[in-house]
């Protein structure tokens, strides 16, 4: 079977990580590949943000947790999050910035890491507290959270994949 074949079977949502962060090399390979995901017209419009400071995935992942209602962490101590934003107002915002993520997650199983898109970031980026972040970290204009792809070293085996349902697809001739 061709590996890229393969590779898009085998990914895996992966919620338990290791405390070491992954490598630059690692880290710049994901992000580029998230970069050479396919955008309407060709636009590029996303932008991707990879978030390592300790203090900072602590306050987003706080931030998520409040919106879900909970005190865990939804990033499951990764020690790397990518933000990923759309334009606000662009109609092909969310679409571009989807197949960013999922080529992100799939360049991520591709080089052996755990991936996981975490929900809740256009909530996050909506409160003042999250808009706060944004600026910190330079963003600047109106854009909207899509997702948060959490990324790490797994820690365990990945998960089983689950029968495909009955009627998941459908050809019509």
């Amino acid at each position: 079977m061709n590996a890229a074949y393969e590779n898009l079977l085998t990914r895996r949502s992966v919620r338990k990580y290791k405390s070491e962060q992954i490598s630059d090399e690692e880290l710049n390979a994901v992000l580029t590949a998230g970069t050479y995901a396919p955008t309407a017209k060709g636009t590029q419009s996303p932008m991707i943000i990879a978030v390592q400071d300790r203090g900072d995935i602590a306050r987003l992942s706080s931030l998520n947790a409040n919106i879900m209602g909970v005190t865990s962490d939804p990033f499951y101590g990764a020690p790397t999050v990518v933000v990923v934003l759309a334009q606000a107002g662009n109609r092909n915002g969310v679409q571009d910035a989807s197949l960013v993520m999922g080529n992100m997650m799939n360049a991520a199983h591709a080089l052996g890491l755990g991936s996981c898109w975490v929900n809740r970031a256009y909530e996050t980026f909506e409160l003042p507290e999250g808009r706060e972040l944004l600026k910190k970290w330079g963003v600047e204009g109106d854009w909207i959270g899509v997702g948060n792809c959490i990324l790490g070293y797994p820690d365990g085996e990945l998960p089983m994949a689950a029968a495909r349902r009955e009627g998941y697809v459908k050809i019509v001739k």
